[in-house]
């Protein structure tokens, strides 16, 4: 399960902030739950403004870690089976959320700013987080893929650091750019013994996500409105998610085995199924066999392309 946060209609002078949950696993990923946040000074200090918006009397201001904390108790409580949350910064600094997913005892890997006190040294020590991680010797350091990229793995030196002195429950975990030397960090809780690979994993789940929401924009029209209503957001971002819900299903249904990087054709995505759904539904003139034919080769084309550029990074 994956937080990640976006200004829904793109376009900042609209007001429009979501909060979203993703649920991500093997098989795929999709958009299940929303939250439209509104900033306190600018909307709850303005009574005609939310009234002409169709903001509910009851509705209260909440921060984004607080919708987060909503949505992600309602999944769990819904039976959603999820072992891991990761998330952006602003999730990753507050508190509360990770004390709540701790008493779940529902791992996390979330992201936080250099800046974060952390305690090492069996929490004997608080020092900052990008403070603890110049202090690590170059032995502390693994290479690991935090998943498959457009032009390959993505590679990346990591370490982690034990806190509060519970050992195996909860790390630093630094992500270091190979190339630049820039580094990322990540408070992690484990409910029991994690190896470095699985926390370098959940962590790299953040960018598959990223693809769910370019696919809910691309695919569904999810940021494809106009809307100053509160109600009439959340319908046009429901029935946006629904429908990557179905190409997601869809997706997962065909897919029968992985595809590796030298597999032609490539494995149908939602942008084929939604090209073939469109070319059989509304293109008369064509033959269902003209369609298939013409979604085999262009799959083909796309998987020696992808490999091509599999084999050019793992050269260089």
């Amino acid at each position: 399960m994956t937080l990640i946060e976006i200004r829904a209609p793109g376009r900042i002078e609209n007001s429009q902030i979501g909060v979203f949950l993703a649920y991500a696993s093997p098989r795929g990923r999709a958009l299940i739950d929303r939250r439209l946040y509104l900033p306190k000074d600018s909307w709850f200090a303005d009574g005609p403004r939310r009234s002409a918006a169709g903001i509910p009397e009851q509705t209260v201001f909440a921060t984004k870690p607080h919708l987060a904390r909503d949505m992600i108790a309602a999944a769990l409580d819904a039976g959603t089976p999820a072992r891991w949350v990761t998330g952006d910064e602003v999730y990753g600094q507050d508190p509360s959320l990770r004390a709540e997913l701790e008493d779940r005892g529902i791992g996390y890997v979330l992201a936080v700013s250099c800046a974060t006190r952390v305690r090492i040294n069996d929490g004997c020590t608080p020092v900052r987080a990008d403070t603890a991680a110049a202090s690590l010797p170059e032995d502390a350091w693994q290479d690991r893929s935090a998943g498959a990229g457009a032009k390959g793995p993505r590679v990346y030196r990591w370490a982690w650091i034990a806190l509060d002195g519970d050992g195996a429950r909860r790390q630093l975990l630094v992500r270091r750019n190979t190339a630049t030397g820039e580094r990322a960090f990540y408070l992690c809780f484990t409910p029991e013994p994690t190896p470095l690979s699985t926390l370098v994993r959940v962590a790299g789940v953040r960018w598959s996500i990223e693809e769910c929401f370019q696919a809910a924009k691309g695919q569904v029209g999810l940021d494809h409105y106009q809307v100053r209503h509160f109600t009439s957001w959340h319908r046009r971002i429901t029935l946006a998610m629904l429908a990557l819900g179905v190409l997601a299903f869809l997706v997962a249904e065909a897919t029968t085995t992985p595809t590796g990087p030298g597999r032609l054709p490539i494995d149908l995505t939602a942008n084929e199924i939604r090209h073939l759904m469109n070319a059989l539904i509304l293109d008369q003139p064509r033959s269902p066999a003209q369609v298939l034919h013409w979604s085999i080769w262009r799959r083909t084309h796309q998987g020696r392309a992808r490999h091509s550029h599999y084999q050019r990074r793992l050269a260089t």
